[in-house]
């Protein structure tokens, strides 16, 4: 009686072992994202209803920018939906893979409350013009209190004037005169001069019911006026910047001395 030849074992690499085997077990692309600090799920301060909260959402990865009209009309519309009682959207800016709001809220349930009805809204919707399903945000929305009149005007000037912020790290200059479309810049009454209306997109604008909504705190209303109205033109974090290069530069005069 013949014998069945041996079978010859390979020792496999570790990413030849690695196959997805279904259901469980390893597969490409599973676990926590690499290279960027995510939210932690612990529990949210104590909200202060005088406090506004500057929120930060962040999208997952691999889907077209948000800065485009069907994708702003999309969100406008949601934000318009939110409001509530106890909770409010005033300010908003849409960047390619992240949203910026000022909000206002009654009490740390409401604000959740609040939030949560919003990013379903946006979710849906534009779950829906994606053509996708599943999860649209990356992570819990980030939320930091404003509790001076400082902070107030610094992320206003901020959520306003990101979009400079963003082109000024690309060396990108933006006209003087010039507001963010994806934002609620249009609306704002806190700019130092009126808004030119040179485009028709500004008009189209400022013809339409905004979808933000009234701020009521005093912060946001009349607090952080203190420090003065906003430019168009201010760059957030631009005397950061000149700063940072300012020091750079001596320590390179030190260095050669």
């Amino acid at each position: 009686m013949s014998r069945k030849p041996r079978k010859i074992h390979v020792q496999l690499t570790l990413d030849q072992a690695r196959k997805p085997q279904g259901r469980g077990g390893w597969r490409p692309g599973a676990g926590r994202p690499k290279g960027r600090t995510r939210v932690g799920h612990v529990t949210r301060h104590e909200l202060s209803p005088g406090h506004p909260q500057h929120v930060t959402l962040r999208i997952v990865s691999n889907l077209p920018s948000l800065r485009r009209e069907c994708f702003v009309k999309t969100i406008r519309d949601a934000i318009a939906l939110s409001h509530r009682a106890g909770f409010r959207i005033v300010h908003f800016n849409v960047e390619p893979n992240h949203l910026h709001l000022i909000t206002e809220a009654s009490s740390k349930e409401a604000h959740a409350c609040g939030m949560q009805g919003f990013e379903v809204r946006m979710s849906r919707r534009l779950n829906k013009q994606l053509g996708r399903t599943g999860s649209l945000f990356e992570d819990r929305y980030h939320s930091r209190s404003l509790k001076s009149p400082r902070e107030v005007r610094n992320a206003l000037r901020y959520v306003l004037n990101n979009a400079r912020h963003h082109a000024a790290e690309r060396g990108e200059t933006i006209g003087r005169d010039w507001i963010d479309p994806y934002s609620s810049a249009a609306w704002f009454d806190g700019w130092q001069d009126a808004i030119v209306v040179d485009a028709s997109w500004k008009r189209y604008l400022l013809s339409m019911t905004p979808p933000t909504a009234k701020a009521t705190v005093w912060l946001l209303t009349t607090g952080w006026r203190k420090h003065g109205a906003i430019r168009f033109d201010e760059t957030p974090g631009a005397a950061r910047s000149a700063e940072h290069a300012c020091r750079q530069a001596r320590k390179g005069n030190n260095a050669g001395s």
